[in-house]
């Protein structure tokens, strides 16, 4: 039995995505030199950033310590090709689309997508944000096809990605495993095949890509964080379960092991904070989730590249073997690009760690922008610009989504408000909240390069603000249940919220939380329109349904009866810009902290 039909065979559980294949062995390799040399380049998080990204989601402090101008698809596609060679396979660690600008966003990400292929990307590794419009939406944008509901963009129909996208940790909960195929096999290969299976499950999505280069073949593992149920909404991805990056790396490098790949690179959506204001090529993370992967996966396995938490960091950590391993992330938005050389030794057809050598090159505009992707983001622009540009709604100065000490938002304040509006009648709404994470972005009061006017909100500007088209969902619960979802904005209880997320609350909804209370006591003296909440007291709360199907782990939410969904958040929000203009930053003195 081949290695390349081992490999096929083992994954036959992944018929609906389509299993990995090898190309052929090289005919003499006898006569190849003692090493080759393999080039990565890599992105991550780019999350459909054809424009160059404003404000500081557009700035980044290069390795001189310096803040410069970074990002814009016309600058990354001018950088990619001057660090490009003829030895480079490009890679990305997911959030490449999704959260995007109404740009990519208008188009269900399509121009984001075919950009990656205009810059030649192989392998990339679906993110949390790549599920944001579901898996069977995912799997469109992967093979191709229109739209079932807006159609074919004004580009034609979709060809699909020209890239693939892996993901060895997303598996299908409930699906035949078709160990049948296997049957036949016999003896000890079979066996192990069967055993890898079973310690898996069923791929939803190739777990791995392989890649020729110079004559040695390069195994790509894909992962993305298993918090993704947690921050996606639930309906699209209700069929999937993301299991452990680790062992499913650990899983994934054993087949590559079965068909002969020992050259392997982990491409994970998941990463470490970092201390602020360091060159990117500075080992700045702090230890976390990344680091928890790129020192347990399996020795086998030689580079971890990567993404999620938006941050620039180049370290070297220790394998389980002890060996020094390559862990690095490139920041966001297209500001960063990774460089990674290496050498692959012929005869053991494995990586020579010695020889491994990384850089973080920031994406700078200094240089001259791309022509032909100048023009493909121009193209992309016009089309959406009659209603990116349309006015919305006045305000009297900037409205930001920086929070308070409270860890309220005037912005946030103000969507919830539109939520409450929007969903009163029809769904019954006594008052609405909004998760921060949704809140992308802030209102400011100058004019645009559009020139729209000092105040002016367009709904392109809107769209920023509120990018993922969730619906808005009233569900009913009672006085104890509210208090049980405000407990989770805090750390320390039973759904593992990592770090505090406060909710941000309509006008007419106040309450106290204490610093210093152990978690379940924090909440006091809720009140809607001056009223104190009583625990059996049945309350119509509004909220997004990323919120209402327990995403960002406020997992009370989903104790809620009798659901009503209404118009989308988008929409919800531009009625609001719409109303008693202009629009004063509303004041963050809903929720009272106290030590």
């Amino acid at each position: 039995m081949t290695s390349r039909s081992l490999l096929r065979l083992a994954l036959a559980g992944a018929v609906a995505s389509g299993a990995v294949m090898l190309a052929t062995l090289p005919a003499d390799a006898s006569k190849a030199p003692r090493t080759v040399p393999v080039r990565l380049l890599a992105l991550n998080d780019f999350h459909g950033n054809l424009e160059p990204p404003t404000g500081s989601s557009g700035r980044m402090v290069d390795e001189n310590g310096q803040t410069v101008d970074a990002g814009g698809a016309a600058y990354v596609a001018t950088h990619m090709k001057a660090l490009a060679d003829k030895n480079t396979i490009a890679v990305a660690q997911g959030d490449l689309i999704g959260a995007t600008p109404l740009i990519s966003a208008a188009y269900h990400d399509e121009p984001s997508v075919e950009f990656m292929g205009k810059l030649g990307l192989k392998v990339a590794a679906v993110g949390n944000h790549e599920f944001d419009e579901g898996y069977t939406e995912l799997r469109r944008i992967m093979k191709g096809g229109c739209h079932p509901v807006d159609g074919c963009s004004p580009a034609g129909p979709w060809q699909g990605a020209q890239f693939d996208y892996v993901g060895a940790n997303v598996l299908f909960k409930n699906r035949d495993e078709k160990t049948d195929a296997l049957a036949a096999l016999g003896g000890s290969d079979s066996a192990q095949v069967k055993q890898v299976l079973s310690d898996w499950g069923v791929p939803a999505l190739p777990p791995v890509s392989i890649k020729w280069m110079n004559g040695m073949p390069i195994g790509f593992i894909g992962l993305v964080t298993q918090t993704t149920p947690n921050i996606v909404t639930a309906e699209g991805i209700k069929d999937l379960k993301f299991v452990d990056e680790v062992k499913a790396a650990n899983v994934a490098s054993k087949l590559l092991k079965l068909a002969g790949v020992k050259a392997q690179v982990v491409l994970v959506h998941e990463g470490d904070q970092v201390n602020a204001g360091q060159s990117p090529d500075a080992c700045s993370a702090v230890p976390g989730a990344g680091n928890r992967i790129a020192t347990q996966v399996d020795p086998e396995i030689d580079i971890v590249l990567s993404g999620h938490s938006h941050q620039a960091y180049l370290c070297k950590v220790k394998d389980p073997a002890g060996s020094d391993r390559v862990y690095s992330q490139g920041g966001s938005f297209g500001r960063v690009i990774t460089q990674v050389d290496l050498n692959v030794n012929v005869r053991t057809r494995d990586i020579d760690r010695a020889s491994v050598v990384a850089d973080n090159h920031v994406v700078t505009r200094t240089v001259t922008p791309d022509p032909e992707i100048s023009a493909f983001v121009q193209t992309w622009k016009d089309r959406v610009a009659p209603v990116a540009n349309k006015p919305v709604g006045k305000i009297t100065a900037d409205i930001t989504n920086t929070a308070a000490p409270s860890g309220e938002s005037a912005l946030g304040d103000l969507i919830a408000d539109g939520q409450l509006a929007a969903t009163k009648t029809g769904g019954n709404a006594q008052i609405a909240l909004m998760n921060p994470g949704g809140v992308r972005a802030s209102l400011t009061y100058a004019t645009s390069p559009v020139n729209e006017g000092d105040g002016v909100v367009t709904y392109g500007e809107a769209f920023t603000v509120q990018p993922f088209n969730n619906l808005m969902q009233v569900v009913t619960l009672t006085g104890a249940q509210l208090k049980t979802v405000l407990e989770q904005q805090f750390t320390g209880g039973p759904n593992n919220q990592p770090f505090a997320k406060i909710l941000q609350p309509s006008s007419n909804f106040t309450y106290t939380y204490s610093r210093s209370a152990a978690w379940g006591s924090k909440v006091s003296d809720m009140k809607i329109d001056g009223v104190p909440v009583t625990d059996t007291q049945s309350i119509r709360v509004a909220a997004n349904n990323f919120l209402v199907g327990g995403g960002d782990a406020f997992a009370g939410f989903k104790d809620g009866a009798d659901l009503w969904s209404g118009p989308l958040d988008i929409d919800a929000f531009v009625e609001q810009l719409g109303r008693d203009n202009p629009i004063a930053p509303p004041a963050t003195t809903r929720i009272t902290v106290v030590d």
